[in-house]
């Protein structure tokens, strides 16, 4: 089928040009002076642009005497670099979908490094050695070179290049060889395949209970749904635009939606989620707004206030920040239909919470919420249109939406002019008495300065440009002498303390201070984790950083970089000898990927450091380990589309269905 071909272009590789453009036409892509959308192409001395089908950014050759010397991904908008690629495989741009296949890759970025272990369809898990020519037909081609248990190769060329994924498995273990022309790995192969079309089922069954019931169809967009998202005040990016697009034309059929929009910390998925709760209120139903923390929730509040303050819309909050008396009217406004959108904590999973008219969940970090919260949000999903946010998404949510048991959209595109965070380490030789150091390398950290001077010039800095600082420091119980200890470095400084074994209201006051800059640095914990949105503060300073999990570290830093200014994140840390070697992996992932856009691999490299089998479950986490995640997502994806086609109802009706 012309649906599994591929063109492969390989860093190195000798490229007729000519040819290059006929097979792209061939392939059903159009030409453009430049590439802004999905099957373009555009061409112009020694560089070619190509957006794939299903390509996130389209990719950029540069070739000189007609050799690959560079593949990138670009930013349309910018044209900067974003990611580099040795292997990209371009798929034929066709209208019509067609069938999902192992034969075909999840994902069509294929970046692997020498040394790397890989997985090929056919022959197993094998180690990547690198790329060698032969002479074949009296031509030098390039082959993949991989080689296997007992030493034997495999040699796999050009137009096999698809049936070769990296291999990644969250476990700290390294990954079992196979053995070549065994019949080791069909046997492990079918063995999981088996398995997976059981858990395909499973993750089907929830979906299957949602098909038999008749959903809201929400309608086309109100004359003030234009002039709601007009009133937006940043320029939004397509991916952002496209996300809302496909979110609200869910909301328009009849099925109930469940879609993942994923995109990294500040990339505007309020904004959409924002849209989607407009729509609702506009088809006079009822929105819920569901945080991980009390700090969110009330960031989230004065947002949606905020946004929405020109329109008859009433929005409440539940939280610790308001009282028990306040807590039962709000509850009673809910019942009653008086509060169009509420936002609350996992308050709002309790029993006493009845909504009049119920249309729209809206999850945000939904990983952040526990067994008991997921479970209710579980019978939840089977009343209403369910929309979650996630910059980070556990594995299992991850996996369900790349295996289509969820719809996903993705933004990948930052926000105009947004500037990566500058990470840097400092070692700590007291309190807070730190020395600034380089990038961790394996020959150890070198010292570029010492005691507390870089944290108080950081400081200065910022204040310097009217900015404001968060000095998180995750210890209550000494909290108060750090922010002494700041008040000395940085004496002209208005601070404030902020953890969350504080009263609602002054917590409440103290975070309003600091959203309105009558506070210049917040010594604080965790509570600012997720969703805070300070635009003035751009310096983080992070006390004890060895003690976060990557993904937290990656969300922390997420707090600062909202403006078009540069945005710094200091990661304070023990002495090289006193740190485990988890820690510093962790920090050498967390200042390796600091571009933007890096949520993705902060969450596999977290899931790789700590493994995965408390995520994923025992057998789960099993299967990953036998053939690799990207082979068991395609499979698994398989196994879903073939249970679909048994499953698809005859009309567009809802049909009871039985899995």
């Amino acid at each position: 089928m012309v649906a599994f071909k591929s063109l492969e272009f390989l860093v190195d590789q000798k490229v007729n040009i000519e040819e290059a453009l006929h097979n792209l036409v061939a392939f059903g892509y159009t030409r453009a002076a430049k590439v802004f959308k999905e099957g373009e192409f555009a061409h112009r001395g020694g560089v070619l642009d190509i957006f794939p089908l299903n390509f996130e950014v389209p990719v950029r050759l540069d070739i000189e005497d007609d050799i690959i010397r560079a593949i990138t991904g670009f930013d349309p908008a910018t044209a900067k670099a974003v990611e580099w690629h040795r292997i990209v495989l371009i798929l034929p741009f066709q209208a019509q979908s067609f069938p999902f296949s192992s034969e075909a890759p999840l994902n069509n970025f294929v970046d692997i490094q020498r040394g790397d272990y890989v997985v090929h369809n056919n022959h197993g898990i094998g180690r990547f050695l690198g790329i060698r020519e032969f002479d074949v037909d009296d031509q030098k081609r390039p082959h993949l070179v991989i080689e296997y248990k007992g030493g034997d190769k495999l040699f796999v060329p050009r137009h096999d290049v698809h049936l070769v994924q990296k291999y990644v498995s969250f476990t700290k273990r390294p990954a079992k060889l196979n053995r070549l022309g065994s019949k080791e790995w069909l046997a492990t192969r079918r063995a999981v395949e088996k398995k997976l079309r059981m858990l395909a089922a499973e993750m089907l069954r929830t979906q299957a209970l949602r098909a038999q019931l008749a959903g809201f169809a929400f309608s086309k967009d109100a004359p003030w749904q234009k002039d709601f998202e007009a009133r937006f005040p940043y320029q939004e990016t397509p991916d952002q635009a496209r996300a809302a697009v496909e979110t609200k034309r869910d909301m328009e059929s009849l099925k109930p939606m469940d879609r993942l929009i994923c995109g990294d910390v500040g990339y505007g998925k309020t904004e959409v989620a924002l849209r989607a709760a407009f729509k609702a209120v506009m088809d006079h139903k009822q929105v819920a707004i569901l945080v991980p923390t009390t700090i969110l929730a009330e960031q989230h509040f004065y947002n949606f206030q905020q946004r929405l303050k020109d329109f008859p819309v009433q929005v409440a909050m539940i939280s610790r920040f308001r009282t028990k008396h306040e807590q039962a009217a709000i509850i009673r406004g809910l019942k009653e239909g008086k509060v169009d959108i509420i936002i609350g904590t996992h308050r709002l999973l309790s029993k006493d919470v009845d909504f009049r008219d119920l249309g729209l969940v809206i999850v945000d970090e939904e990983q952040r919420f526990g067994v008991k919260s997921k479970e209710k949000l579980k019978h939840l999903r089977l009343l209403a249109d369910v929309l979650t946010l996630s910059a980070t998404p556990i594995p299992r949510t991850l996996y369900m939406a790349l295996c289509g048991a969820r719809d996903m959209s993705v933004i990948s595109t930052p926000p105009t002019n947004r500037l990566a965070v500058e990470t840097r380490t400092l070692r700590a030789y007291g309190p807070i008495g730190p020395r600034p150091v380089g990038p961790i390398g394996p020959e150890g950290p070198e010292a570029i300065g010492n005691d507390e001077d870089m944290i108080q010039e950081a400081i200065e800095r910022e204040l310097k440009r009217r900015g404001q600082v968060f000095f998180l420091h995750n210890r209550v119980d000494n909290i108060d002498t750090i922010a002494k200890a700041v008040r000395r470095l940085a004496p002209r400084a208005r601070v404030a303390v902020a953890h969350g074994q504080m009263s609602g209201r002054i917590l409440e006051e103290i975070m309003l201070k600091f959203l309105k800059h009558e506070v210049d640095v917040l010594v604080c914990t965790t509570i600012i984790e997720s969703g805070i949105d300070v635009p003035l503060a751009n310096t983080l300073i992070v006390n004890g950083a060895d003690k976060f999990g990557l993904a937290e570290l990656h969300q922390l830093r997420g707090r600062v970089g909202r403006l078009d200014i540069q945005a710094y994140t200091y990661l304070v840390v023990p002495p090289e000898q006193a740190l485990s070697e988890v820690s510093k992996q962790r920090l050498r992932a967390i200042e390796k990927h600091s571009d933007l856009g890096a949520g993705f691999h902060i969450a596999f490299n977290d899931l790789q450091i700590r493994g995965a089998g408390n995520l994923l479950g025992t057998q789960q986490h099993g299967f990953i380990t036998s053939v690799g995640f990207d082979l068991y997502c395609r499979l698994l994806k398989e196994s879903i589309e073939h249970l679909k086609k048994e499953l698809e109802p005859k009309t567009d009706e809802p049909t009871l269905v039985r899995v």
